[in-house]
């Protein structure tokens, strides 16, 4: 009997979770790598055994099969590596800060490197002692309609974003318009080349960017009362490429397009979407010379638009602009739309930009969506309703 307990451990996977599963883990079998039994193995989902700091000890089959790749291309690397594709170094990932609280917790998350979207159960897994030294990850398959219900819920998510980022942006506009103002009257009266009108200057000046700021606040809750009305989203495309084909051929960044012969009508205002492309393509630029900062041939932008019938009927019309630039660290994707959240460098950019397109492209009904794996593609998906021809 003794020898029974020193052998096996008897682990819980997620104790509150209806489809609870136990298994054993074999100390003689697991050694450093932490693998387990033959019920460990038998699981049908993805499961990882990992450190307090992300480092992967043990994993199933399951959890090969996903990643496809060996045993030992996987045990010893970190988590983020293995299921995101990587992470920035200036951003930490979340779910390895998550895994150094050793806290329990129950997520879902596109995982690119399991070919799919999860839902991911953490599990602390305490020793004798009661102190923490692994951590099991359990990767469930979301179903179809579990990725519909997680896109709607994130999208209801940014739009209350964007009701208080407007909330926020009208109690700071006033206070702030009057500080402008009585500064520049101060201003106006000071004494010429003085300290005084040196300070009162930059008073005017901090307070004018705080307004640009203010103002892109309005325009990601979309507070305009701009006209709509029926654009072939092709043109946008073509109009918003006129304006950067220059600077993106200078810069050795090739763009390639794939485009309907029919009209893509979306009932919308012009300059709106054509901000969004803009956007999107400035990225893009960005991404590209970050991972290219010379000359090479893999600088390429792929631009597609076309329209589809969904499979509840719904006409659409979908954009694409895929860069093979930097991409984006899954971990963070669900909060590339925050207002000042930003994957760029510290003082590169306001983390504005996706939050007003997210904004735009909301009120024309739509959504965006993002694929990416860093180091090797990003792609921007826009979904808005189709006009019909």
């Amino acid at each position: 009997m003794s020898d029974t307990k020193d052998n096996f451990e008897k682990q819980i996977i997620h104790p509150e979770c209806p489809d609870s599963q136990y298994f054993y883990l074999d100390r003689r079998k697991a050694g450093a790598n932490g693998g387990g039994n033959e019920l460990f193995q038998a699981i049908q989902d993805p499961v990882f055994v990992v450190t307090p700091d992300g480092i992967i000890v043990g994993a199933n089959h399951a959890a090969l099969n996903a990643a496809q790749k060996s045993r030992s291309e996987i045990i010893g690397e970190g988590i983020c590596k293995i299921i995101h594709g990587g992470s920035f170094p200036h951003l930490q990932c979340p779910l390895e800060a998550c895994l150094l609280t050793c806290s329990p917790r129950v997520e879902e998350s596109i995982l690119p490197g399991l070919s799919g979207e999860y839902l991911l159960t953490i599990s602390p897994v305490k020793n004798h002692d009661g102190v923490v030294q692994k951590i099991l990850i359990v990767a469930r398959e979301l179903t179809s309609d579990e990725m519909r219900k997680e896109d709607s819920l994130r999208t209801a998510q940014l739009a209350a974003i964007g009701e208080l980022a407007a909330g926020v942006a009208h109690e700071v506009n006033n206070p702030i318009t009057g500080i402008i103002n009585y500064a520049q009257l101060l201003l106006d009266d000071s004494e010429k080349n003085s300290l005084q009108e040196e300070l009162l200057e930059r008073i005017v000046n901090e307070g004018e960017r705080i307004a640009a700021i203010i103002k892109k606040l309005l325009s990601f809750a979309r507070e305009s009362e701009d006209d709509y009305e029926p654009i072939d989203m092709v043109h946008v495309i073509e109009d918003s490429l006129s304006l950067v084909e220059h600077q993106f051929k200078t810069d050795g960044i090739k763009i390639t397009t794939d485009c309907s012969t029919e009209p893509c009508r979306v009932l919308g205002n012009f300059r709106q979407l054509q901000q969004v492309i803009l956007n999107l393509l400035s990225n893009a630029h960005f991404a590209l010379k970050e991972r290219y900062p010379n000359s090479s041939l893999q600088k390429k932008i792929h631009i597609s638009c076309y329209s589809f019938v969904q499979e509840e009927g719904r006409s659409i019309i979908q954009i694409s602009i895929r860069d093979s630039g930097t991409g984006i660290p899954q971990g963070i994707l669900n909060r590339l739309f925050d207002p000042f959240f930003t994957t760029k460098p510290s003082g590169k950019g306001t983390g504005l930009g996706l939050s007003i397109s997210y904004g735009i492209i909301r009120d024309h009904g739509g959504i965006i969506k993002v694929d990416s794996i860093i180091n090797q593609y990003t792609e921007m998906i826009l979904v808005i309703p189709s006009l019909g021809t």
